[in-house]
């Protein structure tokens, strides 16, 4: 079939159709690697340098290979196969899609793995229904994007987009081992060259990890923006003496004011959720009491809080209330407190090129979808200043994320991979 656009006239694969079986087989095969035993849902750990990532690895350079694509690993383990159709100017900027393989320990199956073969089935689809694009297209998996090995997310992709050196990621160490002896070990430490600046576009297909899809009843959303992230380190000091002889009214006990400031960030977070940003989200998810014996009053609590919102101005207000809330515990409950605001990342927001092309594909293929930011961090924020991104979310189940109970629907993998499908031809299409 052919459809004018701008004017003119071109080949587009309006009956271009993804293989669900074919996208199944594919992530329940990436999900025996690691697998876990779990009573619900489908469990696996697979961690940088495991033997489990050496199998999720190997099977990945096979499929691109035997789909025609040119393999190359480069020196943090990033895996990328190129296909160049005959159609193709071999020189032109790439579109590239993908995600990661690795998981955190016991996780799900579909967080991450699902964008990496929906690009391998996308590029399929694309190949049998004959289309024949401009330009050629990259699959890419990064390594490390969960943490689970060294604790720094994201690492692949933060090498590729330059934000991170090669030698401080090789240089990396698990229990004596460092990131370049695992993957030299699993034969993945190699020599080419990943660079995302030389891509025309990179887009990444991901599972929700929240209910906004599921609660409105769509398939796929389109995302906007993914979260700006605020960290704070607290420290309330107050006095640490004996449980029993201590009286109440003459204690200044370091983690019951600790309580009343956890329980006010969670408040704060709620009302502001409620008047002014449905997606701020503010957590206290590490304590450190000192002494920390069970009859000692508590003299000394440290403690991390993570901020979260598209906006910074949100992120700030949330950081100045519970700030306020830290002098008022000061007054109150007679404890000294400091704040550490030690790390503040801005929202990295999607390009509208990227956008519109999976706008166009939804429309396309008649796939209802809504626009909504990201409230995690996924590899496509580390290659925004590199080219044009665009991230495409997967209805989630309950929301469940890196749990044996992650599950999106097979029919809602599919659908997200032919929408992930239809905006690559869009890209690949374009001249610029």
């Amino acid at each position: 079939p052919r459809e004018t656009v701008n004017d003119e006239c071109r080949f587009v694969p309006v009956d271009m159709q993804v293989r669900e079986e074919r996208l199944k087989d594919d992530l329940l095969a990436n999900g025996s690697f690691g697998a876990v035993d779990v009573e619900t849902g489908r469990g696996r750990t697979v961690l940088t340098g495991s033997e489990a990532d050496e199998r999720a690895r190997t099977r990945l350079v096979e499929t691109l290979e035997s789909n025609g694509m040119d393999v190359r690993i480069d020196p943090v383990g990033n895996v990328a196969g190129r296909w160049t159709p005959p159609s193709a100017d071999p020189d032109a900027d790439p579109v590239a899609a993908g995600s990661h393989l690795d998981s955190v320990p016991e996780g799900g199956i579909f967080d991450g793995p699902l964008g990496v073969y929906a690009a391998v089935e996308a590029v399929r689809a694309i190949r049998d229904a004959g289309y024949e694009p401009k330009r050629p297209i990259d699959v890419v998996s990064f390594t490390e994007e969960e943490g689970g090995r060294f604790g720094v997310g994201l690492l692949g992709s933060s090498v590729a987009g330059g934000h991170r050196t090669v030698e401080e990621a090789l240089e990396l160490e698990d229990d004596g081992d460092t990131l370049g002896e695992l993957l030299a070990e699993i034969g993945f430490h190699g020599s080419a060259t990943i660079a995302p600046e030389q891509w025309t576009a990179w887009l990444e297909l991901h599972i929700e990890q929240g209910t906004v899809l599921e609660r409105e009843g769509l398939p796929v959303g389109i995302v906007n923006a993914i979260t700006g992230i605020t960290n704070c380190r607290v420290e309330i000091r107050g006095e640490a003496d004996h449980a029993g002889s201590t009286l109440m009214n003459e204690r200044t006990d370091a983690l019951v004011a600790a309580a009343e400031f956890v329980e006010r960030t969670d408040e704060i977070a709620r009302e502001i959720a409620a008047t002014d940003s449905e997606f701020v989200a503010a957590t206290v998810g590490e304590l450190d009491v000192s002494p920390g014996a069970r009859n000692i009053v508590p003299g000394r609590v440290a403690l991390s809080m993570d901020v979260r919102d598209v906006d910074r101005s949100v992120m700030d207000d949330v950081v100045t209330q519970a700030q306020r809330r830290l002098a008022r515990l000061e007054t109150d409950r007679g404890v000294d407190t400091e704040l550490d605001r030690y790390r503040t990342q801005d929202a990295v927001e999607m390009s509208d090129r990227c956008m519109d092309a999976l706008a166009a594909a939804s429309d396309r293929y008649g796939v209802d979808r809504l626009q909504l930011p990201s409230g995690g961090g996924h590899d496509t924020m580390n290659l925004a200043h590199a080219t044009d991104v665009g991230l495409l979310f997967a209805r989630s189940r309950d929301g469940m994320s890196h749990s044996p109970r992650e599950w999106t629907d097979w029919e809602d993998c599919a659908t997200a991979a032919q929408v992930l499908a239809g905006a690559l031809v869009e890209l690949t299409d374009a001249d610029r």
